[in-house]
This record gives C-alpha cells, sequence and structure tokens, in this order.
C-alpha cells in the first residue's frame, strides 16, 4: 500500500513515496528552483541493501507541472512506482486550514475552494499548496487526494486561548485569531511520546517543542492541543532563525514614524532578518553555537534570549496543564543541539524538570528519555516525521 507525500512550496516541490505495510521511505526527493536558474531534481531511493541511493538532475525546470511530470517520470523510471494505480493516495501539506479544517479533508472541489479562500491568511504558503494540489490531480486524476492541514492539531485550542483581546467585529470579519503551525509535527511527536512512555495518549500531559528554523511549542492535555506559542501566523511565539517571536506590537507603529519604513518593509524584516540572525548574524543554530563556543558575545546573548523565551512557556504552559508527564524536544535543534536542551531545562529542577547531562550530551540519533533519576517529569528528544504523520493522516482519512 503505497501514499506519495508532497510539499509543494513558491519554488519547490519535496515528496516521499511511502510503503505504508511498513512505513518504510521508499524514494524521496526534492525539485527545487523551479522556473529559476539552476533548476534541478534531486532523486534517492531504496536499495537492497536498504540504503540511499542519491541521483541529481540539473535541467530546466518552468513551472510546477513540469515539476510534478519529472517527479512521475523518475518514480516509474527507478521501478518505485510504475503506475499511479499503485497508489492508495496522494498527501498534501496544507498550511492553513484557518477554521474549518479541524481534520485531514479529501480533496474535492468544495476543498479546493475553502483553501483558495484561505489565502490572505497564508499568502506565501497556501498558494503554493493549493497548486501542488491542483498539478496532482491533472497529473494522477484516478488518484484519492488527501489535504493535511498543519494547523489542524491546534483547531482543538479553547476560546480564551486562541482569541485575542481586540473587537470581536475584527476577529468576525477577518478571521484573526491564533491557529498555530506545526501541527503534523506535535501530533507525530505526541503519539511517539505515548509508545515511547507506553500510555495512552489520552492519559498525559505533555509540553511539545519543535525547534528548527522555525519553531514552536504546543501545550497538549490528555492529547489535545490545549493551547500554542505561533499565533494568527508563524511570526509569534518563540525566537526563531529569521523570525522575531513575540514582541511589542507598538514596535511596529514606532518603527513606520520614526524610520519611515513601509509595513511590508518592516514585516520583511520581522520575519526575514530578525531571531537569531538579528541578534547575532546567523540563522543557523550549528553557526549560533560554534561562534559562542569561540567567545562571540552576540551569539552567545542569542543564545541565552533563545532559552529564556522557550523557558518563559514552558512554565506557562505547566501551568495550565497541571500535572506534566512529560517535555519533548524534537525538530533539527530540539533533536541535535544537546547545549540548547541544557539552556532550556538549567533552573527547573523545581518544576521536577532535572537533566542528566551526560545523557544529554550523548545523545545520538533516535528518541531517548534524558532525564535524570530525580526529575519527577520525562524529558524526552523525539525525532519529527512530517511526512509520515501526513501519509498516515491519509490513510486514516481515506478509510473513514
Amino acid at each position: 500500500m503505497k501514499v506519495l507525500v508532497l510539499n509543494s512550496g513558491s519554488s519547490s516541490i519535496k515528496y516521499q513515496l511511502f510503503d505504508m505495510r511498513d512505513e518504510s521511505v521508499l524514494a524521496a526527493g526534492s525539485v527545487e528552483q523551479i522556473g529559476e536558474k539552476g533548476s534541478h531534481l534531486s532523486h534517492s531511493q531504496r536499495t537492497p541493501l536498504s540504503g540511499m541511493e542519491k541521483t541529481i538532475r540539473n535541467l530546466p525546470i518552468s513551472d510546477h507541472r513540469q515539476g510534478f511530470q519529472l517527479i512521475s517520470s523518475i518514480l516509474r523510471e527507478t521501478g518505485v512506482l510504475t503506475d499511479p494505480g499503485e497508489l492508495k493516495g496522494i498527501g498534501h501539506r496544507v498550511v492553513h486550514g484557518g477554521e474549518k479544517f479541524k481534520e485531514p479533508a479529501r480533496v474535492t472541489p468544495e476543498v479546493l475552494a475553502a483553501i483558495r479562500a484561505l489565502i490572505p491568511l497564508a499568502p506565501l504558503h497556501n498558494p503554493a499548496n493549493l497548486l501542488g494540489i491542483e498539478v496532482a490531480m491533472e497529473s494522477a486524476p484516478t488518484v484519492p487526494q488527501v489535504a493535511v492541514f498543519d494547523t489542524a492539531f491546534h483547531q482543538s485550542l479553547p476560546a480564551h486561548a486562541y482569541r485575542y483581546a481586540i473587537p470581536k467585529k475584527l476577529y468576525k470579519a477577518h478571521q484573526i485569531r491564533r491557529y498555530g503551525f506545526h501541527g503534523t509535527s506535535h501530533c507525530y511527536v505526541a503519539k511517539k511520546a505515548a509508545e515511547f512512555l507506553g500510555r495512552p495518549l489520552g492519559s498525559l500531559n505533555l509540553i511539545s517543542l519543535h525547534l528548527g528554523n522555525g519553531a514552536s511549542a504546543a501545550a497538549i492535555q490528555q492529547g489535545k492541543c490545549i493551547d500554542t506559542s505561533m499565533g494568527l501566523t508563524p511570526l509569534e511565539g518563540l525566537i526563531m532563525g529569521t523570525r522575531c517571536g513575540d514582541l511589542d506590537p507598538a514596535i511596529i507603529f514606532y518603527l513606520e514614524r520614526e524610520t519611515g519604513l513601509s509595513s511590508g518593509e518592516i514585516e520583511t524584516i520581522l520575519n526575514k532578518e530578525s531571531g537569531l540572525k538579528g541578534i547575532c548574524g546567523a540563522n543557523d543554530m550549528r553557526t549560533v553555537g560554534e561562534l559562542a563556543a569561540d567567545g562571540d558575545p552576540e551569539a552567545q546573548l542569542a543564545i541565552s534570549m533563545y532559552c529564556y523565551r522557550i523557558k518563559k512557556y514552558i512554565g506557562a504552559y505547566y501551568a495550565v496543564l497541571g500535572p506534566l508527564d512529560a517535555l519533548i524536544f524534537t525538530g533539527g535543534i530540539g533533536e541535535h543541539a544537546s547545549f540548547i536542551r541544557e539552556g532550556c531545562c538549567a533552573g527547573l529542577a523545581h518544576l521536577g524538570l532535572e537533566l542528566e547531562q551526560e545523557k544529554n550530551r550523548g545523545l545520538r540519533d533516535g528518541g531517548a528519555a534524558l532525564e535524570s533519576r530525580d526529575s519527577r517529569v520525562k524529558i524526552l528528544a523525539i525525532p519529527t516525521n512530517e511526512e509520515l504523520e501526513i501519509a498516515e493522516q491519509t490513510i486514516a482519512c481515506l478509510e473513514k
């Protein structure tokens, strides 16, 4: 039973082909720089020895339609998918589902229209996601298509958590509320934490930290998300690679008055030139860590600010959850940066969170428990797999 997962961006299409009988990856890759100089296809597929063999093809790729045709072609050529009819379905990542989509949806004309109507809430992402769905439907018209929304996992937030203190008429007219993102990642690692702990997800209270170039926190009570750090857009919340996270909104008006910058220019600064990059000039946490280790004071400040913001969210979510069973680190930084996990947990022994330094620094790939013997709360590092979660949700949606 094969499922193809597609993540269509403005100039790229990422894909993974799964055999859902054992959840193995048969092939994966991406079409990059669509419509630009240097466009190429990067493809990896499983070999008989269970390794992945990589192929790169540099060629002009004018649009997403040609990109999807290249993906279909190389899957066919390499024998991993000789006919689209072998697919149980195609799962698509869609960034914003608004208030309408609380779970994955089989793609219909009505669903496409709803995704299109949500473009004002995600102007950089939903158009590309929508284009990917439309191209896939044209290219594989007999294959069921499923839209899986980044925001859906957070639709269980209560009104007191998702509403902003602005006039109700603005909320109603423009759908201004907290939506949250990274939902597929938070959902996946929460389920994996339950498996790791050998307990039903519905019995657990968890704080999940998805830390990558984008970063967000989620408070999960008995399997349901009750709060999350990202808001109307992915700009709110934690400090990120290039995003500022939480900010006094009056700063925007102040910058407009004092600098003459337009709102669009300020939006670009807050999304693309702030965060770690704005503090120390680098947005890759590996580089920031190296600079800090060499004594760079701005890099050291960036790490301190990054961890401090996370610790404040841990404390806030602990307060609303009540008893806490586990703190989860995931994402590229959460899984691999031991100094960030250490900084986030430092000084939290009074909350029952104590990291075992040897376990933390010795962690390699794979999930692990990192808490000390005296810790009352489990501290877990769990690799995320958003593509597999999309594949699983695709199957669940089609089998309903």
